[in-house]
């Protein structure tokens, strides 16, 4: 199975883009991040057209997630659990469900810039709590991908 995952950065401003690369690559399932877009706004009938089944959770002007994939999708979740105040489109996960199901999450970790404000705490509990839920479905014993913009460098610089 192909599983790929794109920063969009809007997509609907680099929808031609996007299509053309799917046409392209043919993913099996693409995990997208920084939609722009509420989930009205998601472009869904090109990317019906091309056999996709899709699960987003959008946000207007930043953040945004999505999971398209050739193969049925259940056990959608819009959201990563821990907080139920956090309002920030940035988590959807589904099981694929192929010839060997794999739970995949499309994931848009916050960048906590700059250091000093809120944001960046809020990054680390944000960690914490993709921690906390990768624990609780590790224990399930399926295939799983937690793929993504993961806004982490290796170095402070």
């Amino acid at each position: 199975m192909k599983i790929a995952t794109w920063n969009v950065n809007s997509i609907n401003a680099r929808l031609h883009t996007v299509l053309a690369w799917f046409r392209e690559a043919q993913p099996d399932v693409a995990c997208l991040q920084e939609l722009k877009c509420v989930d009205e706004k998601f472009p869904r009938e090109p990317f019906e057209a091309l056999g996709y089944n899709l699960a987003v959770f959008g946000q207007k002007s930043w953040n945004g997630v999505a999971l398209l994939s050739k193969h049925p999708l259940s056990d959608v979740r819009r959201g990563l659990p821990g907080d139920d105040a956090d309002e920030h489109s940035r988590y959807v996960e589904a099981v694929v469900e192929g010839l060997t199901p794999v739970r995949v999450a499309s994931i848009y970790l916050p960048n906590g810039n700059p250091i000093g404000t809120d944001k960046f705490p809020y990054k680390l509990r944000w960690m914490e709590r993709l921690r906390a839920h990768a624990a609780t479905l590790l224990p399930l014993e399926e295939r799983l991908v937690l793929a993504g913009d993961y806004n982490v460098i290796p170095t402070e610089a």
